[in-house]
Parts: C-alpha cells; sequence; structure tokens
C-alpha cells in the first residue's frame, strides 16, 4: 500500500510539473516549478482553502467543492441579507459554504483566486499580489481587504513565500465565478475606545 502511495505521490507531482511547462509552452507565462510546488505545499497547509474553497455537502457531511478549488462564493448562491446579531459576545456570522462573511465591516465575499482573466487574478501581476497582502488592500491601494482574510499574519510572510503562492495560483484551473463585491454595513461599527 505504501508503495502505491509513493508512485501516485510521484505520479502527481509529474503531472504538476507537466501542467507548469505546458502553460510556459503555451507563451502565456514563464513558471518555475519550485516555486510552484513551495506555493502549492503553503496554499495547502495555509488557511487559504478554508475560505476561498466552496464548502458542499457531501456523503460524510461538509467537504470542500474541489471542482471549485479556491474561486470563492459560488456566484450562483445569492445570499439573503445576513442575520441581525445582538449585542454580545458574538460578532460575525458566515454562510454554509464559508464564503460569504457578516460582521461589523458588512458582508465580504471570498475572492476567486484562479487565473480567470476576467473574474479571477488572471490580470494580477505577482507585484499586484504581493503588494495587496503587504498592504491590506486591493492591488496595495484600492479597497481595504476585509474580514476574515487574516492579511496581518500572512503579510509577514517572505517574499519569496508570497511569490511562490502567486506561482502557484497562476497554474490551478482557471474557474469563471464572478464574486459579489462587499455590502457595506448598516451603521458604522461603534468607535471602540
Amino acid at each position: 500500500m505504501r508503495q502505491v502511495k509513493t508512485v501516485v505521490s510521484i505520479l502527481v507531482g509529474c503531472a504538476f510539473c507537466l501542467a507548469a511547462v505546458s502553460w510556459t509552452a503555451s507563451g502565456q507565462e514563464k513558471v518555475n516549478p519550485k516555486l510552484v510546488k513551495r506555493g502549492e505545499y503553503l496554499v495547502s497547509t495555509g488557511p487559504c482553502h478554508d475560505c476561498h474553497t466552496p464548502m458542499i455537502m457531501g456523503p460524510n457531511g461538509p467537504e470542500r467543492d474541489m471542482k471549485h478549488m479556491l474561486a470563492g462564493h459560488p456566484q450562483e448562491l445569492v445570499m439573503p441579507p445576513a442575520p441581525k446579531l445582538p449585542p454580545g459576545p458574538w460578532m460575525a456570522s458566515f454562510s454554509a459554504t464559508l464564503t460569504a462573511w457578516a460582521g461589523p465591516w458588512g458582508v465580504s465575499f471570498s475572492r476567486n483566486l484562479t487565473p480567470d482573466k476576467e473574474t479571477g487574478l488572471g490580470d494580477w501581476t505577482e507585484e499586484n499580489f504581493v503588494s495587496t497582502i503587504r498592504t491590506g488592500r486591493r492591488m496595495g491601494k484600492g479597497r481595504e481587504i476585509l474580514p476574515p482574510m487574516p492579511y496581518d499574519v500572512i503579510r509577514k510572510m517572505t517574499d519569496e513565500d508570497l511569490k511562490s503562492i502567486f506561482a502557484y495560483l497562476r497554474t490551478i484551473p482557471v474557474v469563471k465565478n464572478r464574486v459579489p463585491e462587499p455590502v457595506a454595513p448598516e451603521t458604522p461599527p461603534p468607535d471602540v475606545k
């Protein structure tokens, strides 16, 4: 059984490298296989899938919908208004897919991280990606990235790690999925003193 797992791991690794090489061969982009492999590791062991890959109900309970891997909030899932939480220790609510979150900041939707040029990160550069993570603002200067994105932790990663994540995201399957824009809160949150 162990030999079968090893062979499968080798075949998956080879397929992954061939995908990266074929993308390079198609003239779209040069991909460093070492960066891609490191990025795959960081994405699979970090929190990326927790919010950017929708959850669906499977035969054994909730599971990630890998057909929509890292595609963000499903565009066909139109959310009703977020539930109103009473004052107290509860601060946020979230959708069953874990791709829509509501709290004092309003409603945020997990972004499509696939390389789709219209709805994902297809037109982003490495610099756009790194700048977004470092500043907590879209493209480094746009609107703020909203909770629950842990950019304050992720921005402490090395440049090489962030570049590896971006390199990996350039190689994953394209999913056309237009994520809605965030919804502003009805009333501004009270000032915390």
